[in-house]
Parts: structure tokens; C-alpha cells; sequence
């Protein structure tokens, strides 16, 4: 519950910030009206971190530069077109903006540039009321015109205007709400809600780029299930990430499997708890809960019920790391975080085999290999990927995965598994024997690896004379 009397003396303190004290002195004494904006506000009103200072002015952004260069050691004007100018002021930086008010042509999301005279009309423009609420400085004056403080009080989120309007003019907004919904553990108003599952189509017209931005800011809160299930609901997600809502599969009277579509949500939570647990203060691994939340997308194309009831899911791990790979790059992922979701998807079931009968060390080196750099999250996301309420077969899947991980220690230690490679290497191969690079050396190469992950390190000697014999054997 918000305490106003902690509250209003939070942001007594965000205004004595030195970056704040001295912009709001500079825009007093040339004449102009300051506020902080948004997000810190309502940060500093539920006793939450403040990050990036924004604010807002009746400055131009001509007047902006002229009085923020002469405090600022940096300034840039990349948004002077939509009334942005950012300075860096005490190392920290910070973006001013020129009051706006805005009109959208319903066909794209580039507004209509056009500045307002009011900081009301500025703020009744915003998404939700929540971050509609500026701290003028150097008064110190709360201004709420569309009661974001009542709604920060009930845990409420809800648009400043009609939300067919506010989302009508920017869709992206309908994305937002269902992060914000995930970082302040806020509800969705009912008449918002329903908003979202009207205009969900109009979210077509948000480029790639953006939507991915979003997805990625909501993969980053704490409690991401939380905006999942708002983007689920409301259908939203069919826009851009139809494979998480397709899990819902129905089951019959005659096949009966788990409920994929929760088992993913509680895989996708448990690898959160995990992921603080081995790495606390870390930045969130964004990837590592792509693919907690994707790792069974293959399932509903590789259905099939079976005599007796049972229900197969047979290279469902194939064919979901395809799908992911062709979803991320639709959402133009980069590569590493593709490649990684992909790669992780792909390897999720392979430790299971070893939970129904001890590996060799040629099958650990081998899985060391083909995980490479993700192997730490490759025990995360297999770790979390246990949800069975049957305690003892839970208990045998975890000290499964402590052996294996226990064995892969004792052997990065005797042989620097990190960095498995055959003991000669291409110019050697070729020396040996008496060839010219091609595709002769690369089979060659690829005996020898082998060789090194089922036997270990041979000594030199003897893999010259493996590899001698098996290109004798070749004839």
C-alpha cells in the first residue's frame, strides 16, 4: 500500500537530486517552467529505484540547448524534430522535452509534431495515468490531472483518455500495458482491457523493431508471467508471438498430457528463481527466459495420440528451435540472442537420457561441446524444466543433474573441457598424411575429434597413428 506522507517525502528528495537542482535552477532563471516527467515520479511516489531523469518544459527546443549547454558536458540534438533535446549533466543523462500535444494519423505511429502550452495537456497525452504525473521544479508541485496517485493507491493501470483513443493513436501502448502490468504488479483496468482485445490487429502497424523492444523490456521484470498471461487473455499475442498462446492444447476424455501452455509459465519462473539464485545482481538473462518460455513450441506440430491414451511429442526439440529461429529473426532479434534461443531450445530434452542411465564420459564431453558457451544456461533452463508434483521422481531429476554437473567439473579440470579439440591440428593432419587442404583435412579433423571425445587425450603418438590407420583403412 503507497503511504503518501513516504511518498511526497520521496519526491521532496528527487528534487533535491543535484541533476535535477540544477536544471531546474538554470529553467527558473531563464524564465521557464520545469518538471520531471513519468517514470521517476512515480518511482519515487512507490519507493522504487529511480534511473533515467526525464522532464518537460515550455521551453523550445532552440531555448532547451541555449540553456543546457553552459552546465551540460555533453548535448545532443537527435530529437529536436519531436521537441527532445539530451544533455549529460553531472555524468548523468538526462532528456528534455518540450510540451506536446500531439495528433496521430490512425495509419501509422509517427505523430504529428506539435508543442503545447500546458504541462496539463502534455500529461493527458500519455500512456497511463501512472506516468502522467510531473514534479515541477524548483516549487516542488505534484501535478496529477488524471489521478495517476488514486491509481498507483488501488495498483490500478489505466489510459489518461478513452483507451480506443489512446490506442488507436499509438498501439504500441497495448505492449506496454502488459509490461507495466509485469514490473508494478499493477492490474489492467476492466474498459482498458477490454480495449486491447478490440484494436489487438492494429498492433500491425508497429514496426518490428519496437514490438521486440517491448517484449524484451517485459522479459526483464521480475514476474514476466504476469504480462504474459495480460498478452495471452487479451489475444495480443497472436500479433507477434503465436506459438506461446497455440501451447494451450486441449486434452480429451481419452489423451490426457500436461497443460503445456502453465508448464512453460512455471519452466519459465522456476529458471528465474535459478538464474537470481546462481547469479544475484546480475543483469536478466533475456535469452535464457526466450527460451524458457518457447522451449516447448514444438509441441502442438508434432502431436500425436497414440493407442492407450498416450499423447507424443516426438523431436519436439528440433522442430521448436526451428520455429523460434524463424519467430526471433521476424522480431529482428540479433544473431547471438537468436542463435542462443535456438541452440538451447534444441538441447533442452538431451539430459534426460542421462537421468535414465549413467553417461559415458565421451556422452558428457559431447554435451559440453554442443552446448559450448550456453552450457551454464543449458543447466538452468534443464534444472528448470522439472515441474512434476511426484517428489521422488523430482528428487531423482535433480541429483541426476547435480552427477552430471559434478562430472563435468572433475573433467574441465583434468582436461580443460572448455576448449576440446583434437592433439593435431589441420597443418599437422595434412603433414601426416601428404595432402593439400580440403575436404580430406576436414574428415580427418572431425576422426580425430571424435576420437578425443570418446577416449580423451591419447597422446600425441598415438592419434598420428589412429589417424594413419584410419586413412590406410580408407583405402
Amino acid at each position: 500500500m503507497l503511504n503518501m506522507a513516504d511518498g511526497l517525502a520521496r519526491l521532496g528528495a528527487l528534487a533535491e537530486n543535484p541533476v535535477v537542482r540544477t536544471l531546474a535552477a538554470a529553467f527558473d532563471a531563464a524564465g521557464f517552467d520545469l518538471a520531471v516527467v513519468g517514470g521517476p515520479v512515480r518511482d519515487a511516489l512507490l519507493g522504487r529505484a529511480t534511473h533515467d531523469l526525464d522532464f518537460t518544459t515550455n521551453a523550445l527546443p532552440d531555448d532547451i540547448l541555449r540553456i543546457v549547454k553552459p552546465i551540460s558536458t555533453a548535448h545532443w540534438d537527435i530529437g529536436r524534430a519531436f521537441g527532445t533535446i539530451g544533455a549529460r549533466v553531472q555524468g548523468e543523462q538526462v532528456e528534455i522535452t518540450t510540451y506536446r500535444a500531439d495528433s496521430y494519423d490512425g495509419v501509422t505511429r509517427k505523430p504529428t509534431v506539435e508543442f503545447g502550452d500546458t504541462i496539463d495537456g502534455d500529461l493527458i497525452r500519455r500512456d497511463f495515468t501512472v506516468n502522467a504525473m510531473a514534479l515541477q521544479v524548483p516549487a516542488v508541485k505534484l501535478v496529477d490531472p488524471t489521478g495517476g496517485v488514486e491509481d498507483l493507491v488501488a495498483g490500478l493501470l489505466r489510459t489518461p483518455t478513452d483507451p480506443h483513443v489512446s490506442f488507436g493513436d499509438d498501439p504500441l501502448r497495448m505492449l506496454r500495458g502488459a509490461r507495466f502490468s509485469a514490473q508494478l504488479g499493477f492490474r489492467i483496468e476492466e474498459k482498458t482491457t477490454a480495449a486491447i482485445t478490440e484494436l489487438r490487429e492494429t498492433l500491425k502497424i508497429v514496426s518490428p523493431e519496437r514490438v521486440q523492444s517491448e517484449l524484451v523490456r517485459l522479459m526483464q521484470t521480475d514476474d514476466p508471467v504476469r504480462g504474459i498471461r495480460v498478452l495471452v487473455d487479451t489475444g495480443l499475442i497472436e500479433e507477434f508471438l503465436p506459438e506461446v498462446s497455440a501451447l494451450r492444447l486441449e486434452a480429451d476424455e481419452h489423451h490426457h498430457h500436461k497443460d503445456v501452455y502453465e508448464h512453460s509459465l512455471t519452466v519459465l519462473t522456476q529458471a528465474i528463481a535459478l538464474e537470481h539464485a546462481r547469479h544475484p545482481g546480475a543483469e536478466p538473462d533475456v535469452a535464457l527466459r526466450i527460451a524458457a518460455l518457447l522451449h516447448d513450441i514444438g509441441k502442438p506440430r508434432t502431436r500425436k495420440l497414440e493407442d492407450g491414451g498416450i499423447v507424443t511429442f516426438h523431436h519436439h526439440d528440433v522442430v521448436g528451435s526451428r520455429m523460434a529461429r524463424k519467430r526471433l529473426q521476424a522480431l529482428r532479434f540479433d544473431t547471438g540472442t537468436t542463435d542462443a534461443v535456438a541452440t538451447l531450445i534444441e538441447l533442452h530434452l538431451r539430459f534426460f537420457g542421462y537421468s535414465e542411465g549413467a553417461w559415458t564420459d565421451s556422452a558428457v564431453r559431447r554435451y559440453v561441446r554442443d552446448a559450448g558457451d550456453l552450457l551454464e544456461r543449458l543447466h538452468i533452463l534443464t534444472r528448470a524444466d522439472v515441474t512434476t508434483r511426484n517428489k521422488r521422481k523430482a528428487a531423482r531429476l535433480s541429483a541426476a543433474y547435480d552427477d552430471i554437473e559434478s562430472r563435468i567439473a572433475a573433467l574441465r579440470e583434468q582436461e580443460e573441457l572448455d576448449s576440446i579439440r583434437p592433439e593435431i591440428d589441420g597443418n599437422r593432419i595434412q603433414e601426416i598424411l601428404g595432402i593439400a587442404p580440403g575436404r580430406e583435412v576436414g574428415e580427418a579433423y572431425r576422426f580425430l575429434l571424435d576420437l578425443r571425445l570418446d577416449e580423451g587425450v591419447i597422446g600425441t603418438d598415438a592419434a598420428e597413428q589412429r589417424l594413419r590407420d584410419w586413412w590406410a583403412a580408407r583405402g
